[in-house]
């Protein structure tokens, strides 16, 4: 008799076990998480503008301005990032992919290809070179998420532009108009 009852127990889980109700809360936890990280960020892009402004005036530094304006745009690029997560849950491949191209390329950039050693430009080469295939791989690849596939929205939205610009020819217009 202990034996059923145990096994019962065990079978189904305790009443104030919700586990709907603990993914929703840890899920609600994690984007309070993003959209504080949404906020430091841009906090942080505002303050990087603000110094950019001022190593604009003389005396130029034309490679720290270089170097604060790529790093402006790495971090838009992680801004974005964050936007895409928050609204579809997910990270994003692509923006992935182009913030690390866009890093990778800034050090490049200040360092100086001049200065750098050729095992660190050639290293590099192969790490941008292994980047752009996962930019053009990541297209073949099945989606993440059942009902996310950004790739096959974008697809599919561009498809319907391109028919909705095609049948709206002036004979096609007329008749709309004539019918109601």
């Amino acid at each position: 008799m202990e034996n059923r009852s145990n096994n019962h127990q065990t079978s189904s889980p305790p009443q104030w076990l919700n586990l709907k109700l603990i993914v929703s809360g840890l899920e609600t936890v994690q984007d309070l998480i993003v959209i504080s990280l949404c906020i430091g960020l841009f906090c942080f892009m505002v303050i990087e503008l603000r110094e950019m402004f001022f190593s604009l005036l003389p005396p130029l530094d034309f490679q720290l301005v270089t170097a604060d304006i790529l790093f402006l745009l790495v971090l838009v690029e992680l801004f974005r990032l964050l936007i895409i997560y928050l609204q579809e849950q997910r990270v994003s491949i692509g923006v992935a992919v182009e913030v690390c191209i866009v890093s990778v390329l800034r050090e490049v950039i200040v360092r100086g290809v001049l200065e750098t050693p050729w095992v660190q430009i050639l290293s590099t080469g192969a790490f941008l070179l292994v980047l752009a295939v996962l930019l053009v791989v990541r297209v073949w690849l099945p989606p993440t998420f059942e009902g996310i596939d950004p790739e096959r929205r974008f697809s599919k939205k561009r498809k319907n532009q391109l028919e909705s610009e095609s049948s709206a020819d002036p004979v096609a217009v007329n008749s709309n108009f004539n019918s109601h």
